[in-house]
């Protein structure tokens, strides 16, 4: 019999699955890392990849930073910058080299400092530091400026050049103080502090040229920002070019873009005003004019009244007013004599209308027609009423009893003078009256 085999069963791998293991395994344990480190063999080609290796003094690691990545970059990687990258760790299967995937690259010092920047900007924010609330109104005309900076900058020539240009008028003094470097915060707090509680100055400029972000970070300090914070008039920050922020420029009452910006924010135009007061005086003459006008117009009136007022003037007055009267007083009774003479005439014309002399004549003539119409009319219902009888008399003639007796028919009356309908109303020996045509005869009842 042959032994068992006790070989244990092998698991066999390829280059391109243990290195797509090995990928897998990195990319599961470290899926992104801050690193920083000095570039060298600084590469970009056609494809628009950038492609570099990131070494410190004991070791160096492959890296790649595929585009779009690659074009944001806002500064050109070369050999020997300190960088900081955000990337992925990976490995490259084709050759099985260990590599990083960038992200993100920034230099490596001016992150730091970004970092705490927006830390520092962050915590101040959330104390209300940066409140517009807070923030106070500049003085329309500073007597007396007060500029922190460095006294041998371009930016104090810049600033003391607008000044003397734009407002003659104030009296500006330089307060000299570092402005880059470690000694410059507490220079610059202690200058905000004395000038702050001395009362000498309407408003303060803190201001500076522009830089790198080390070159300013004096103006990014905390204690610097608290000073401003704290003064007791209000603070203008202009540091740097008008891209540039710093701490100092959101804690201000205001920012200003750049040193000359600042000054024109501080000061007003001395032409502008100029022009402005003259336009106001000429307001003002012609409001004083306008006034003066009606001052005089109101004395001529016054004027006027008091001479209206003068005994002389009222009697010449009360004589034209009294000759005024007379004269209506005149027309008035013309006019009332005229309607008295016309009234007086039309009445005696009505009066002799009524005149017995005018009236008889007249009446005698309608009473002779009153006549003549009365005739006719007597005679014309005398004839109408003898037509009427006659044609009334024809009918009661044709309905009348009297003409049947011109027929030779009788009527019979008893001795009351009824007339007898029936033989049953007579009795034997009455006497009775028998009316004929031409006359009555007397008839006695006898039995038959």
């Amino acid at each position: 019999m042959s032994a068992p085999n006790d070989t244990p069963t092998r698991s066999i791998l390829t280059p391109s699955t243990l290195n797509r293991l090995v990928r897998d395994l990195l990319g599961d344990v470290f899926p992104f890392v801050w690193i920083e480190g000095e570039l060298s063999n600084v590469a970009k080609p056609a494809s628009g990849h950038l492609y570099f290796t990131l070494k410190d003094s004991g070791a160096q690691v492959r890296c790649a930073m595929f585009k779009p990545k690659s074009a944001s970059l806002r500064f050109r990687p070369v050999d020997g910058m300190q960088v900081l990258l955000h990337a992925k760790v990976g490995l490259y299967e084709p050759r099985g080299e260990f590599q990083l995937v960038a992200e993100s690259m920034e230099p490596a010092g001016e992150g730091a400092l970004q970092r705490e920047f927006e830390q520092l900007k962050a915590r101040l924010d959330a104390e209300g530091l940066f409140a517009q609330a807070r923030k106070r109104p500049l003085p329309r005309y500073a007597k007396r400026i007060g500029v922190i900076t460095s006294a041998t900058g371009a930016a104090v020539r810049d600033v003391l050049s607008v000044l003397s240009r734009r407002w003659p008028l104030a009296d500006v003094e330089v307060l000299p103080v570092p402005v880059q470097g470690r000694e410059a915060p507490p220079a610059i707090v202690k200058m905000l502090n004395k000038a702050s509680a001395s009362g000498r100055y309407d408003v303060l400029l803190l201001t500076r040229g522009g830089g790198s972000l080390e070159d300013l970070w004096a103006f990014n300090d905390e204690a610097v920002a608290r000073a401003i914070h704290t003064s007791a008039v209000p603070v203008v920050s202009a540091v740097g070019h008008e891209i540039d922020f710093s701490i100092a420029d959101f804690v201000a009452d205001l920012r200003a873009p750049t040193p000359s910006a600042a000054a024109e924010l501080l000061v007003p135009d001395a032409v502008a005003t100029i022009r402005h007061l003259q336009q106001l005086q000429q307001r003002l003459l012609t409001l004083q004019q306008r006034k003066l006008q009606a001052h005089s117009q109101r004395v001529d009136h016054l004027f006027a009244r008091l001479q209206a007022q003068r005994p002389q003037a009222r009697l010449a007055r009360d004589r034209e007013r009294l000759i005024h009267l007379q004269r209506r007083l005149t027309g008035v009774l013309r006019e009332q004599s005229q309607q008295r003479e016309t009234r007086l005439e039309r009445l005696h014309n009505r009066l002799l209308a009524q005149h017995p002399r005018t009236r008889l004549p007249l009446l005698a003539r309608r009473l002779a027609e009153q006549d003549q119409r009365l005739r006719r009319a007597i005679a014309l219902t005398l004839e109408r009423k003898q037509t009427s009888i006659r044609h009334t008399g024809r009918a009661l003639h044709a309905v009348s009893p009297l003409a049947t007796l011109d027929r030779g028919y009788a009527i019979l009356f008893d001795e009351t003078g009824r007339v007898l309908r029936s033989v049953t109303a007579t009795k034997q020996d009455e006497r009775l009256t028998a009316r004929l045509a031409d006359g009555e005869l007397r008839v006695r009842v006898s039995e038959d």
